[in-house]
């Protein structure tokens, strides 16, 4: 294993134009892997305006175009790509899906978002995913030549019992494509990161697109990588961005020796279990 890997987060400009979020998602992922990333991050819709109206009409089948050109971005530029997600069409259901991708172009993971964003802040934002999406039912992880790898999308990663199943099953690093708002966003984004890092002491990714004034649905964007310790290490501002992080699986390790959580745990009193196992 090395020990050592770079890892790129790229928060895309979305616009309405698929072909157009597309073909900028390939040049930044080339980017990404010219500075030597070997795990390159999307952010969550990538592909398409974030919101119910859009879902179905920018819905595809996996495999279709969108992770057709995700295959092919892993495959040339020999990476781990995370492909954000896509509102994906199966069997009559929508399902707000992230698929990942081999440096070899085959497709190793899809995660269904499994908890569906839906909330009311009064005054603030209303907002439900449940009346267009159904929700996934699966963890989903994968293995990299340097460590697993856990995946959230957004939502998810409100819930720590997802990010502390993934540690116990041996992920170092957790990302979660995610686009919080103008509301959440300055409140809660940058916090849960930290949260799920410092309590699983492990790695935490996010990508959000871009920041959007004229959309219907504004991301608050601030991708952001964190370190076990708990400190922001990398970080974008509002606008388009390629950020870096250089994860190092060592420091993790000493982190973890320093401070024993995992072997001092209680599990005869508590335990987090997962009653489902299986991918979608």
């Amino acid at each position: 294993l090395t020990r050592k890997f770079r890892l790129a987060v790229v928060q895309l400009q979305v616009s309405s134009v698929k072909a157009d979020n597309l073909s900028r998602a390939r040049r930044l992922v080339r980017e990404a892997a010219g500075q030597g990333s070997k795990v390159v991050l999307l952010p969550e819709c990538f592909n398409s305006p974030y919101g119910t109206s859009f879902f179905s009409r920018y819905a595809e089948n996996i495999p279709g175009e969108s992770t057709q050109v995700l295959s092919e971005a892993a495959k040339e530029n020999e990476v781990y790509l995370v492909g954000g997600s896509i509102p994906e069409e199966d069997g009559g259901k929508l399902y707000n899906t992230c698929t990942v991708f081999g440096p070899d172009g085959e497709m190793i993971l899809k995660h269904r978002k499994i908890h569906l964003f839906d909330i009311d802040v009064p005054g603030k934002i209303r907002f439900q995913e449940s009346e267009t999406l159904s929700p996934g039912s699966s963890l989903s992880l994968f293995d990299t030549p340097f460590c697993k790898v856990g995946v959230g999308i957004c939502y998810d990663m409100r819930f720590a019992e997802l990010a502390q199943l993934y540690s116990r099953k041996g992920c170092q690093l957790l990302v979660y494509p995610g686009a919080f708002n103008m509301t959440t966003g300055p409140a809660h984004w940058e916090l849960l990161q930290r949260g799920r890092a410092l309590d699983n002491q492990v790695y935490v990714a996010t990508a959000s697109p871009a920041r959007d004034e004229a959309a219907s649905y504004v991301a608050w964007g601030h991708s952001t990588v964190v370190n076990p310790w708990g400190e922001v290490i990398s970080k974008a501002g509002p606008e388009e961005a390629v950020i870096y992080a250089d994860i190092d699986l060592q420091y993790l390790a000493d982190i973890r020796q320093q401070i024993p959580i995992t072997s001092q745990r209680r599990d005869d009193l508590y335990a987090v279990t997962s009653v489902q196992e299986g991918s979608s």
